[in-house]
């Protein structure tokens, strides 16, 4: 596999047909992302593509411009393939984005919704169905959808969709598509599970990797703090007080996203939660009123962190460490999006060094960490008994003293943000 890199430096030079281009400009899109500029001319082209690149780097119009013009050549249908419900429905709101125009017609197959109202989109004959592939293999049994026009398929977040178990589904929808078919596949990471897929089901694909597997955004600031769990809640408060933009607060498990919620509100914050303990229909407005702002605090397990494309994400806090190190690079990949700076703070218990190791080795950087000050010995017994001593501030030198401050982390992150967020 190859690269290839398009002499244009905008998306005039791309292959695109004109009416396209207007639809493009209209939208104010002028400049495309790396991962476009390199992708849309082979897509276009009709070869199969492996793009890798990190999450926020504009990949659903790399492959959704191109599939727009070649099925208006080639009439069929395309297939998207992804992990999440949220991401299904974003991918959506892209294709109706430049596409509704030019009657473009698409099926939103995913479950939480009424089957009914998918089988009427699927009856008026779709450009293009976009689907999880638990929902799409329930209608593939029923025989409610027939896959035989599909001339276009895209698996994208495809390293998820191996991670949430998908392979035997998967492997089953790619058997009921013709073999005669452009194929692309997108990915941050790039696993051994996903290599096998690459070489048995996708001819001779051109590779595209703006950026190394598994590397973060570049603007991203990265913090870690070594935290007892049971002193999580009152540092919590202060970074919550301390930042004053949307925040998006990771948590491993839907029972602890679910508390951790409740306590934020309680806390006199505004928050919303997303989880699979969650309807459609919640995890909807949830993600409606983060991105509208009647939600500051949002709060996810990891089914959010490729679901989740909202611009102007201060900080990224994870309170509990990821499952994965590819899973701390996707969540972060929520803040710092579009060359934009962002922050991360990541809660950190002394028995994980050896999963912060295994996180700064893929992200190929070491992570500064934070110790909070030890409990101050009380011989004061008019003292509150579980008072403590103030923490140290994140960025601190290890061995200096703490002190109290009103002023955020990260000066060069303030500077950052006063010149460059809206």
């Amino acid at each position: 596999m190859t690269d290839k890199n398009p002499k244009s430096l905008d998306f005039s030079g791309l292959g695109i047909e004109p009416k396209l281009m207007e639809i493009i400009y209209q939208l104010r899109f002028t400049m495309p992302t790396p991962i476009q500029h390199q992708s849309i001319p082979i897509t276009i082209e009709g070869k199969d593509l492996v793009g890798i690149a990190q999450t926020g780097t504009g990949k659903t119009l790399a492959f959704a411009i191109p599939i727009i013009q070649r099925l208006a050549k080639l009439g069929g249908r395309a297939l998207i393939l992804l992990p999440t419900r949220e991401l299904a429905m974003q991918v959506n709101e892209s294709f109706q984005l430049i596409g509704k125009a030019i009657g473009l017609r698409t099926a939103v197959l995913i479950g939480g919704q009424t089957k009914s109202t998918q089988i009427r989109d699927l009856s008026r004959n779709p450009h293009v169905i976009i689907a999880t592939p638990g929902r799409l293999i329930d209608y593939l049994q029923t025989k409610a959808v027939n896959l035989q026009t599909v001339k276009i398929l895209v698996l994208d977040e495809a390293d998820l969709m191996f991670d949430m178990g998908f392979i035997p589904q998967i492997t089953e929808i790619l058997k009921s598509v013709p073999k005669q078919r452009q194929t692309m596949l997108f990915s941050a990471t790039m696993p051994p599970a996903i290599m096998k897929i690459v070489t048995s089901y996708m001819q001779l694909p051109v590779r595209i990797e703006v950026a190394p597997s598994g590397t973060p955004a570049e603007k991203v600031i990265h913090e870690m703090i070594l935290i007892k769990r049971e002193d999580r809640f009152d540092q919590l408060r202060k970074i919550l007080n301390n930042y004053h933009g949307s925040i998006l607060i990771f948590g491993r498990t839907k029972h602890g996203v679910r508390n951790l919620t409740k306590k934020i509100n309680q806390m006199g914050q505004v928050a919303a939660e997303i989880h699979s303990g969650r309807s459609l229909p919640q995890r909807t407005t949830a993600l409606k009123g983060f991105k509208t702002g009647q939600f500051r605090i949002l709060v996810a397990t990891d089914i959010a962190a490729r679901g989740i494309d909202v611009k102007g994400i201060e900080l990224v806090l994870n309170f509990d460490l990821p499952g994965s190190s590819e899973d701390y690079v996707h969540r972060i990949g929520r803040t710092g999006r579009a060359g934009k700076p962002g922050l991360a703070i990541t809660f950190v218990s002394p028995n994980e060094m050896a999963e912060v190791k295994d996180i700064e080795r893929l992200i190929k950087q070491s992570i500064p960490m934070t110790k909070l000050a030890e409990p101050e010995a009380d011989s004061n017994q008019s003292r509150s008994k579980n008072r403590r001593r103030p923490y140290f501030q994140p960025g601190q030198p290890r061995g200096q003293g703490a002190h109290r401050s009103n002023k955020p982390y990260h000066k060069k992150f303030n500077r950052q943000r006063q010149n460059s967020w809206h």
